[in-house]
Parts: C-alpha cells; sequence; structure tokens
C-alpha cells in the first residue's frame, strides 16, 4: 500500500461531534499536526468524512 502525509488545516473548534472523534482516531491533535498513515479503505472513508479540515498529500 502507498502512504499518504495528512495536515490538520483547521480548527475542529465548530465541528460535530463525529468529526472531532475521526480527526482524532486519524492520530491528529492540534492545529498543522501532520501524521503518515497507510492508504487503505478504512483510512480513505475517514478522510472523506474530515475532507474539508484536512490536506493530503501522497508520499
Amino acid at each position: 500500500m502507498s502512504k499518504i502525509r495528512i495536515t490538520q488545516t483547521k480548527s475542529v473548534i465548530k465541528a460535530n461531534s463525529k468529526q472531532k472523534l475521526t480527526i482524532q482516531a486519524l492520530g491528529l491533535r492540534n492545529l498543522h499536526d501532520k501524521v503518515e498513515l497507510e492508504h487503505t479503505p478504512q483510512i480513505d472513508g475517514m478522510l472523506k468524512k474530515v475532507n474539508h479540515l484536512i490536506h493530503i498529500e501522497k508520499i
């Protein structure tokens, strides 16, 4: 599988509770946090839910 780098670009203050939990499950805690994950279908579904809060780049 390929790897992707996820960066949180927007705050989760006004996001609903499911979006906050999804950001937390991805391993992002603060604004501008970066995390590298394997690109799996499960991660892809999580990314679609919070697409407006993050930036995704392939490694």
